[in-house]
């Protein structure tokens, strides 16, 4: 079986506890705004163009079959619309102003990739961790990862946004160490508002894990305008308090870290201007958590 990947991070500290290995599986059923990850929504594989690194060798341009690579005037041209995601620009420009965000791997090439690190596993606590994207999408494969990443005596985790069916929660449950949960906007409708979708199921979800015995972090994004406000830390805080099997919320300041990729993306980048949220406002919205019980902490 193989699935869709856009990325293998090796020591990654930030997904679960000790030094990680984290594979991003492609695609995504949200559409957030302010998503850092942009590469990751469609589940087909997509150019990036990053112009600052063209050095103008024109190879892209001899290859492409479409004519969507272009040098005009001494500039770089990229035409989206004649593309077709061939992917054989990437495999020309050494210069890695094209890359192919998505490709198809199969479980012996993402294991033998997680096996590198397993010294620093042992070592940190650590394990393998699998995101998005929104990994349930791809359930199964996922399985089989989890499955031999157990086998492995790795530690694991599955990062998720919940908005999937609950069957597949049951899929992966039996072999996942760890669940990263997010959860952003406790209203339905200001979800539906910001992320394209309701947030009914995601709530049930997160409530049924819980329930299951799954160990749970829940991280909350913290996105100026959207959840910013000590009225709405203080729905989601009332939300996750009666829920089992939470053994930390993390608060997640927004960045703009991901600006390039929407660039490279062809997209327009949506939150340009926004600001990341000052760290005594964080610190007031973890104490808040921490009034309601909750063990809470905050990124940097």
């Amino acid at each position: 079986m193989d699935g869709i990947v856009f990325n293998i991070q090796r020591f990654s500290i930030h997904d679960g506890p000790g030094i990680r290995t984290t594979v991003f599986l492609k695609g995504c059923n949200l559409s957030c705004f302010w998503c850092h990850n942009p590469e990751s929504r469609s589940l087909k594989p997509e150019i990036q163009f990053f112009p600052e690194k063209c050095i103008l060798c024109g190879k892209c341009v001899e290859v492409c079959p479409n004519g969507a690579q272009q040098i005009i005037d001494g500039k770089r041209y990229f035409d989206r619309s004649l593309c077709d995601q061939c992917g054989k620009c990437v495999e020309t420009c050494y210069a890695k102003a094209l890359t192919l965000a998505g490709e198809d791997k199969t479980f012996a090439e993402i294991m033998d990739e997680i096996r590198r690190d397993e010294l620093y596993y042992k070592n940190s606590g650590g394990g393998v961790t699998f995101s998005g994207g929104e990994p349930l999408l791809q359930s199964e494969f996922l399985k089989e990862l989890l499955i031999g990443c157990k086998q492995a005596g790795y530690h694991t985790a599955v990062d998720t946004a919940g908005n999937v069916r609950w069957q597949n929660f049951l899929t992966v449950l039996p072999y996942t160490d760890l669940f990263l949960f997010d959860v952003k906007v406790l209203a339905e409708e200001k979800h539906r508002k910001v992320t394209g979708t309701g947030n009914v199921q995601i709530h049930q979800n997160l409530i049924q894990l819980g329930a299951s015995g799954a160990k749970i972090h829940v991280r909350i994004p913290v996105i100026p305008g959207v959840n910013d406000e000590m009225g709405e830390i203080q729905a989601i805080a009332q939300f996750l308090q009666p829920i089992q099997g939470i053994e930390l919320v993390e608060l997640l300041p927004f960045h703009h870290l991901g600006s390039g990729k929407y660039r490279s993306l062809g997209l327009e980048y949506p939150t340009q201007g926004y600001k990341t949220p000052p760290a005594e406002q964080m610190e007031g919205f973890v104490n808040c958590l921490k009034e309601f019980g909750l063990n809470a902490t905050r990124s940097a």
